[in-house]
C-alpha cells in the first residue's frame, strides 16, 4: 500500500470479514497507543448507549443539566437533552468551525473549569447541527456521575474488556474530570474492535437498537468546506456518507484520523494520523481510503 503521499499517516489496519487483511504501520507498532482525537466522542456515544440500557440513564429526552446536577437558571439550558448533544444541536453558542464562536474548543482549554465553560454559554439563535466539543465534555461528566463511579472503569468492565482492549488511557479536565469528547488513547487494533463491534450490530454488548439509532441520519451536516463535504449526515456522535457509493458509518478524528465501518462490505477500516494542521487532513484520509483500500475491493 503507497501511503506516503498522504502525509503523516502512522497505520493503516484493514479487515474484511472478521480477519485482518492489511495493516501497516508507519509510526510504532502494533502495541503504540494512538491519539484518537475526537474519535473519543463515538465511544462516548458507545458507553451512552449502555448507561441507557442498564437503567443508568433515562433515555436520550433525559436532561443533561439534572444528570450532572447543576444549577442553571436559564430554562432553555436547563431544557438540553441528551440527544440535543449526541446530535450536536443543542442551544449552546458553541461552534469549534467558528473561530469567532464563545464556544469554541480553543477557548475551553485555557479554562480549568471545563463543565461551567460548557454549562456557562451564551444560547444561539436558531437550531440545527453545530460542532460543539464543550457539549460533549459535558455528556462525558454527566455519564460518569449516572454510573456512579469512574467512567474510565465503566468503559473498560463494559465495552473494553468483553472486546480484548486491555490498554487504554483517557484525557482528563484540569479538573480531573474525565473528558469524552477527545484524546482517548488506543491501539490501531483496538479501534478496529470498535469498528467490528459495530458491523456486527453490538454483539451484545452495545444494545443492537442503539446501534441502529444511533448510526441513523439525524442531522445534515453544512460544515465549511475545508472540514469534511456536503455529502455527510451525523447520528449519535457518529459520522455517516458514502464512498465510492457503498454506506458508511466511522468516527473521525483531528488530523485525518477515522474509523471507517461498511456494513454493506462487511470491511472496517482504521487510519491514524498525524495531520494536524492540515487542512486537507481530512480529505487525504478520504483519499486514502477510496485509492488505497475501495478501490482495490470494489472496482479491481
Amino acid at each position: 500500500m503507497e501511503l506516503t503521499r498522504y502525509g503523516e499517516i502512522t497505520s493503516v489496519v484493514v479487515s474484511s470479514r472478521g480477519e485482518i487483511v492489511q495493516e501497516e504501520y508507519l509510526d510504532g507498532d502494533a502495541d503504540t497507543l494512538r491519539n484518537t482525537r475526537s474519535c473519543t466522542k463515538t465511544v462516548a456515544s458507545m458507553l451512552t448507549g449502555i448507561a441507557i440500557e442498564r437503567g443508568l440513564v433515562p433515555g436520550v429526552e433525559a436532561s443533561l443539566v439534572e444528570l450532572l446536577g447543576a444549577r442553571v437558571d436559564d430554562p432553555r439550558k436547563r431544557a438540553i437533552t441528551v440527544r440535543d448533544v449526541l446530535t450536536m444541536s443543542s442551544c449552546l453558542d458553541c461552534d469549534d468551525w467558528d473561530e469567532a464562536s464563545p464556544g469554541s474548543e480553543e477557548l475551553m482549554y485555557p479554562q480549568e473549569d471545563w463543565l461551567g465553560f460548557a454549562l456557562g454559554l451564551p444560547v444561539r439563535e436558531g437550531t440545527g447541527f453545530s460542532y460543539c466539543t464543550a457539549g460533549v465534555v459535558a455528556l462525558g461528566i454527566a455519564l460518569e456521575q449516572a454510573v456512579g463511579g469512574s467512567l474510565p472503569d465503566f468503559a473498560r468492565s463494559e465495552l473494553f474488556d468483553p472486546l480484548g482492549i486491555d490498554h487504554a488511557e483517557w484525557q482528563t479536565t484540569p479538573l480531573g474530570q474525565v473528558s469524552c469528547a477527545g484524546g482517548l488513547l488506543l491501539t490501531s487494533r483496538s479501534l478496529l474492535a470498535l469498528g467490528e463491534l459495530y458491523l456486527r450490530g453490538g454483539d451484545g454488548i452495545v444494545p443492537p437498537e442503539w446501534v441502529e439509532e444511533s448510526t441513523r441520519a439525524h442531522t445534515r451536516i453544512v460544515p465549511p468546506e475545508w472540514v469534511i463535504d456536503e455529502l455527510t449526515e451525523y447520528g449519535y456522535l457518529w459520522w455517516l456518507r458514502r464512498y465510492l457509493g457503498e454506506d458508511c458509518l466511522f468516527m473521525s478524528g483531528m488530523g485525518g484520523n477515522r474509523v471507517h465501518v461498511f456494513p454493506g462490505l462487511e470491511l472496517v477500516a482504521v487510519i491514524t494520523s498525524a495531520n494536524f494542521g492540515r487542512r486537507d487532513a481530512h480529505a487525504l484520509s478520504d483519499n486514502l481510503l477510496e485509492e488505497q483500500i475501495l478501490s482495490s475491493r470494489i472496482v479491481g
